[in-house]
């Protein structure tokens, strides 16, 4: 008796799961977990939605890593488009981590010669791209938004952000940096990291400067995610 052969083409909500990823990412920035891809696509089973992203890892639209609550990456998309490259300037490095110090002027050492090319099409459509920077991820605290050591994070420039959104920010009272889930809460800063080892940094909002937000993040292949 002939085995049947798998289908290779999506079904509707595969498609929706896949175009789900990709919304939730250009809005925070960073994968969506299980639940969250439920809501976004409109099903009301998390353990088919985890059927589905099995599915679509088989047929290589998704990298998962099973050791991070939000390790799902899109790397197919529907259209297979990819479309013009944009070169982003790599300007260093963040801890994500404990603070680390780092030269204040500038911000960041930068590096002309380093470059970063992405696809314009996975550039969410109102950035200012011309703006855009990049830096190296040092360290293991955001890995449970699936930023791992050795990452690039692609960043907008901004002064401000909205409670949840990872970001870069400068610690004037320690001359250091970090990423971190960014948190205002009665007068106070509280940067939360991905990474149940970590305990979130508490800081008065005058000490902390918001200096970039994540949009995209860029995982090095072969990295050891420690």
């Amino acid at each position: 008796m002939m085995a049947r052969k798998k289908s290779t083409q999506l079904h509707d909500k595969q498609k929706r799961i896949l175009e789900a990823l990709d919304e939730f990412q250009d809005r925070y920035g960073y994968p969506p977990s299980i639940r969250e891809i439920a809501e976004f696509a409109q099903i009301s089973s998390t353990s088919m939605v985890d059927y589905y992203l099995r599915r679509l890892e088989e047929l290589g639209y998704i990298e998962r890593d099973g050791g991070v609550s939000r390790g799902i990456r899109v790397v197919k998309s529907l259209s297979q488009k990819v479309g013009e490259l944009f070169h982003i300037p790599v300007v260093g490095y963040i801890q994500a981590g404990e603070p680390i110090n780092i030269p204040q002027e500038g911000f960041y050492p930068f590096d002309a010669e380093t470059m970063v090319e992405v696809a314009t099409s996975l550039l969410p459509s109102h950035e200012r791209k011309s703006r855009l920077y990049a830096l190296e991820v040092k360290g293991d605290s955001m890995i449970d938004a699936m930023v791992n050591d050795g990452d690039i994070v692609i960043l907008q420039p901004t002064q401000v952000a909205n409670n949840g959104e990872m970001v870069a920010v400068w610690l004037t009272d320690e001359e250091a940096t970090t990423l971190k889930y960014y948190y205002r809460e009665n007068g106070t800063i509280r940067l939360q990291p991905a990474n149940p080892n970590y305990e979130p940094i508490r800081k008065d909002e005058s000490v902390v400067q918001v200096q970039g937000k994540v949009i995209m993040v860029i995982r090095q292949v072969g990295g050891t995610g420690a």
